[in-house]
């Protein structure tokens, strides 16, 4: 490979020819052959955003040569439009803080920038400086953090319309399916009946409110810790720098981003971002629920409870013909149980930080990115391959709630608790309805049976049997 030589603070390094990044980039590669995984596009978007507006900023307060502002601002422009993603090198599991972050992106603005101005990258002398002008008014320490929430809110539409188009499918289905009476099931034993609808139902609202508890979190984010520089005291930046940038970046954004009510706060604590994660747990926690009664429900189907059909999308074993499996809601869980783990890095690096900076933020970063690209990834294949596409299957339902004794608790109004255990335990055991043995046994007329006995009515609530209030 053809190498140039650049240089940084502790001396001179080879880096390949052709690479914009610098020095500083190439070190972290030596140092850290960790996973060969790269930062997340949302990441490297959000970085060059803040170098973006950190250079009209600066340009605009008279603290940096229009010339070569403008040339940052046309580099940063390409890199938020995803060229030069093959520049950006460094593994997410680095050195502390993301200074190596920082640098690789300050690296390639920088060298990108002097060839705007007409400097190839091994010219001698570059006119644009990465720490000198890209990173102008800023520290590792204030950039990454804004980073951070800024790349969180940038997916955040992207996995509510997720969230969104799954409830929306989970609802249309409890419309489809209201007609559907089965037994209902607590304890994984019989219950009294509901409808099929209602189940759907509950599994709509429940997502949609998890959806509700993210966008709430993710208000939170929208306070920007930049300006605070090194430790939050701003040195290095002007006064106005502050407020000027999330001004700048609510613009870039068009979102309303707020300036921070104490900038200390702003770059000690990662607790804005533990409780986006942790509204993205709860939300798995949720699918996780869903996605078992799914396969719960469709289980068999000749020796399972087989109340839906869910979309054959693949043959399901090597050795046994015509087995299907219910490999989407497979594929959510696990999908789901990776994002628990990656929130529980999270917590554990949020409460890592120690007095004025929290140096984990990098795993924090990758972290967080990682969750919202596989949960948005799985959310979606999970509406459009499962749910969209699943059936019911009505005479199976009605099979079981045929056989389920439990029924009987409709005629605890009319009969009492004991007598109903009674019937029960006797239409169990001789294996008749719960309406053949209440007859038998005289304590009902076959009319006053199936009047009470009235499975679609008993789940609308009520009374059984009290003048209409069924």
């Amino acid at each position: 490979m053809n190498y140039r030589i650049e240089k940084d603070s502790l001396g001179e390094m080879q880096v390949p020819a052709a690479a914009y990044y610098g020095a500083q980039t190439q070190r972290a590669v030596l140092n850290f052959p960790i996973s060969g995984m790269r930062p997340y596009p949302a990441f490297v978007w959000s970085m060059a955003t803040i170098k973006r507006a950190a250079a009209d900023v600066n340009r605009d307060l008279g603290l940096l040569d229009a010339k070569l502002a403008d040339a940052i601002i046309a580099a940063c422009e390409e890199v938020r439009a995803g060229k030069l993603a093959d520049q950006f090198v460094v593994d997410p599991f680095q050195a502390g803080a993301g200074t190596s972050h920082n640098m690789n992106i300050n690296e390639v603005i920088a060298n990108r920038a002097s060839e705007i101005l007409g400097q190839p990258l091994d010219a001698p002398k570059r006119p644009v400086s990465a720490n000198d002008h890209v990173n102008m008014a800023q520290s590792t320490n204030d950039t990454i953090p804004t980073a951070i929430r800024l790349g969180c809110l940038w997916r955040t539409p992207e996995l509510l319309d997720a969230i969104n188009q799954l409830a929306a499918a989970l609802q249309q289905k409890a419309v489809e399916f209201d007609g559907v009476v089965k037994s209902g099931r607590t304890h994984l034993q019989d219950a009294v009946p509901v409808r099929l609808g209602q189940e759907f139902g509950g599994y709509a609202k429940a997502v949609a409110r998890d959806g509700e508890r993210i966008a709430q979190a993710a208000e939170s984010l929208r306070r920007m810790p930049i300006g605070g520089t090194a430790t939050g005291t701003g040195l290095n930046a002007h006064p106005e720098y502050h407020a000027r940038m999330v001004k700048r970046l609510s613009e870039l954004l068009d979102q309303p981003l707020q300036t921070s009510d104490n900038l200390f706060e702003g770059m000690q604590s990662m607790a804005d971002m533990a409780a986006f994660s942790g509204a993205i747990r709860t939300l798995t926690v949720t699918l996780v629920r869903v996605a078992n009664d799914f396969r719960l429900l469709s289980s068999g189907p000749s020796t399972g409870l087989d109340e839906i059909r869910l979309p054959a999308v693949q043959p399901g074993s090597s050795i046994m013909p015509g087995k299907v499996n219910p490999v989407l809601a497979e594929m959510l869980d696990m999908t789901c149980f990776h994002v628990q783990g990656n929130d529980h890095a999270v917590a554990l690096a949020a409460q890592a930080g120690q007095l004025e900076l929290n140096v984990m933020m990098p795993i924090i970063a990758h972290n967080l990115f990682e969750m919202m690209h596989v949960m948005i990834g799985a959310i979606n294949a999970f509406t459009t391959k499962c749910v969209v596409g699943l059936k019911a299957n009505p005479e199976k339902a009605y099979g079981w709630l045929a056989k389920n004794a439990i029924l009987v608790t409709a005629l605890n109004p009319v009969i009492g608790y004991l007598n109903g255990a009674a019937i029960a335990k006797e239409a169990m055991a001789t294996n008749r309805t719960i309406k053949e043995v209440v007859v038998e046994k005289g304590l009902l007329s076959a009319e006053e049976a199936d009047k009470l006995l009235d499975v679609r009515k008993m789940t609308e609530g009520g009374i059984q049997g009290a003048g209409g209030g069924g």
